[in-house]
């Protein structure tokens, strides 16, 4: 087990072979264990990075409401490419990972050397459907708040609808994954789902057409609220590539691992990362 201290949070972290650095970050109430049918494959060609986000898994819970923001995430993000030495790194997430991946970028284009957005929504340029999605957000974290820890046993993902007039209508959703995840209570969530799940701004929607490093868009087959935006993604990103994952929802990952990870292994050996 490894840990960083960020001002006092201490953020749980795995890394798992060597070469250049790649970070991926889980979607909403997971952890690191969602990613355990990519290990092997990742590690024979780069440093993996793992973590849990705040709220999360093997990480702490800060009680401070503003301890849980995009910002903190995004600053998270660096302290962790900064711990390992890498000054730059592939940066992926599903879900609330993949959005996060997204305002990393924005953040820092400069220490991305490419995207992998899986199941994941670029938020919102509309203030009525961001009121909506946080609104749901609220709902969710009122859920745990409530129910504890049994909240995850219902299964599903927090999610809204489908892409509209060309603007997606599907933000950073919640990947829930019961039987990998490491929570010790649902406090956390509750927070995270208050100040991580919530969105404020168009930013990073607005950036997508500046990124200029290779993009992967993924989503599941089955995973419908996200087929739209994940085209909407492929689109408005310069050069991205989109892939589905057949037989596959909304944490493609882990229902459909042969396929998604051969995706994966294409288009990271087509952009020179791998072999």
């Amino acid at each position: 087990m490894a840990y960083i201290d960020r001002d006092g949070v201490r953020l749980y972290y795995e890394v798992h072979g060597t070469g250049a650095a790649l970070l991926l970050t889980h979607g909403y109430s997971s952890s690191t264990r969602m990613w355990t049918a990519q290990i092997d494959m990742l590690a024979k060609d780069f440093q993996l990075i793992l973590w849990d986000m705040r709220g999360h898994g093997r990480s702490d819970y800060p009680a401070a409401p503003q301890a849980y923001s995009e910002e903190a995430t995004v600053a998270d993000m660096a302290a962790l490419l900064d711990v390992v030495g890498a000054p730059s790194a592939v940066i992926g997430g599903l879900s609330l990972g993949g959005y996060m991946s997204l305002a990393f970028h924005r953040v820092h284009p400069n220490r991305t050397r490419a995207l992998l957005i899986i199941d994941t929504g670029p938020g919102y340029r509309s203030a009525d459907a961001r009121a909506a999605w946080n609104q749901s957000a609220i709902k969710t974290a009122e859920r745990f708040e409530t129910e504890g820890l049994k909240a995850l046993t219902r299964g599903g993902e927090a999610r809204s609808g489908k892409a509209r007039g060309g603007e997606t209508r599907a933000g950073a959703a919640r990947a829930a994954e019961p039987p990998r995840a490491e929570h010790r209570d649902a406090y956390g969530l509750a927070l995270a789902a208050r100040g991580l799940l919530r969105q404020r701004d168009a930013k990073v929607i607005d950036s997508l057409p500046s990124i200029a490093v290779p993009a992967l868009i993924v989503v599941g087959a089955d995973d419908q609220p996200f087929l739209a935006p994940a085209n909407y993604m492929a689109a408005k990103i310069p050069g991205a590539k989109l892939a589905t994952i057949p037989n596959a929802g909304h944490v493609a990952n882990r229902d459909n691992p042969a396929a998604f990870n051969a995706a994966l292994s294409s288009f990271l050996r087509e952009a020179g990362f791998a072999k």
